[in-house]
């Protein structure tokens, strides 16, 4: 809850120990594993709607784009509630709504059924990943980068742990047995999870912090001052096109890997041997994970827009990398894993580069409305399935992509940093 009461001065709270910062954090990582199948599994119960309903692609696809822009645009709805009434509420019935969503998916028998289904999950799923980046960027100004980074890592990496048992029981008992009892499981630990967050208060948490690398503002803008600002939209902008990339091979990983012919085929590396969708799956969770602490810890210590500019060329080269070789089914395991460890990083970049321009005390809602950037990204998706069905190839798409992030890397050193800069800059004087 917040300590505000009817307008008075805040009241400063003692310091608390890294200990208890790093519970919290924890505990906000344990929920976003639990929402990352909802986004990430997705993929494995394509195929198997699409043989039992005889939809095309493009029209399942939609229900995976509509859970992606339910889940990013509400988010700074549900910041609001976050920053006004404390994270234990919006998690709560997130935690409700995500078990609600498959639920619907496991009965569903049409299409507007599993678009409904995706909708509620998407609403719940948005509601967690809102409140965890958010509470993640409060408990922690001194290592916003790193703290960002571990909470998206959770839902990076959280469905590594289930691409094999999902895939299996859809096999065993059918997609809709699977869908109902991954759907119960994980919405029913988060619901438990809400009951042990909490807010920092004021006083509880260390300055901003100071290093000549990381630009931060200690002007706290309000959202509607944000939505304003002209270099917000810049961030805007960038976060779209390095997300569509990302999104585009995260929907569609097992499809393009049945077209190239690669995805029952077997692949051994280190010792461990399955075939190459199933591999490709399982490296591109863990990779997409690690990469959002990694770049986020990268971040804290070079600054955000240098990092920006080596993670969004690394996956530039990365899907253009795997469009030359990805028919070969080692290459294909090794590179997708390379795309989505170029990719996600952005869920730790953007959201600590907003909040280091715009302040923390709105950050939930602030860091919100830039995350809204993924929905308008997932709206790229369908597109990116009738350029494939209308030509009867991938070729466009990962052109079109690779080039995005090449575009995207030179935007954040050329035009973000020093533009930045001088906002924070204007800002300090204001102050």
């Amino acid at each position: 809850m917040t300590d505000t009461v009817h307008g008075a001065a805040p009241v400063a709270a003692a310091r608390v120990s890294d200990a208890y910062r790093w519970t919290q954090l924890a505990i906000g990582v344990a929920a976003m594993v639990m929402i990352a199948n909802y986004q990430y599994g997705w993929t494995f119960f394509v195929p198997d709607i699409q043989k039992k309903f005889g939809w095309d692609r493009a029209s399942i696809q939609w229900a995976f784009t509509l859970f992606v822009l339910f889940e990013t645009w509400l988010v700074p709805v549900e910041g609001w509630f976050v920053d006004k009434y404390g994270p234990r509420l919006v998690v709560l019935v997130g935690g409700i709504l995500c078990a609600i969503g498959w639920a619907i998916n496991a009965q569903a028998t049409t299409l507007n059924g599993f678009y409904l289904g995706m909708i509620i999950a998407g609403i719940g799923a948005g509601g967690v990943y809102g409140t965890c980046v958010g509470n993640a960027l409060k408990w922690f100004p001194d290592k916003r980068g790193l703290a960002a980074g571990i909470t998206a890592a959770g839902f990076g990496a959280g469905s590594a742990l289930t691409v094999a048992p999902i895939q299996a029981m859809i096999k065993d008992s059918g997609f809709q047995t699977t869908f109902l009892y991954f759907g119960l499981g994980q919405g029913i630990i988060i619901v438990i999870l809400a009951f042990l967050m909490f807010a920092p208060k004021v006083g509880q948490v260390p300055a901003v912090t100071q290093n000549a690398n990381i630009i931060q503002t200690r002007r706290n803008y309000q959202p509607t001052e944000v939505i304003r600002q002209p270099i917000f939209w810049l961030m805007y902008f960038m976060f779209v096109i390095v997300g569509a990339g990302g999104l585009m091979v995260t929907a569609n990983l097992k499809p393009i890997a049945v077209d190239w012919k690669v995805d029952s085929v077997p692949v051994t590396l280190m010792a461990v041997t399955m075939t190459a969708v199933t591999f490709a799956a399982t490296i591109d969770r863990v990779l997409n994970g690690l990469t959002r602490p990694f770049f986020g810890w990268i971040s804290d210590m070079i600054g955000r827009e240098n990092t920006m500019f080596i993670a969004f060329g690394m996956e530039g080269i990365g899907i253009w990398g795997l469009y030359m070789l990805g028919h070969d089914p080692v290459w294909f395991v090794l590179l997708s894993g390379f795309v989505f460890f170029a990719w996600g990083e952005i869920y730790s970049l953007f959201p600590s580069t907003c909040t280091d321009t715009f302040g923390a005390k709105f950050a939930t809602t602030n860091a919100g409305l830039l995350y809204t950037a993924k929905g308008t990204a997932a709206l790229l998706v369908p597109v990116a399935n009738y350029m494939q069905q209308s030509s009867g190839t991938w070729d466009t798409v990962f052109i079109v992509a690779a080039g995005a992030n090449i575009l995207a890397s030179v935007l954040a050193i050329a035009l973000l940093k020093p533009w930045r800069k001088s906002v924070v800059a204007k800002s300090q004087l204001a102050a």
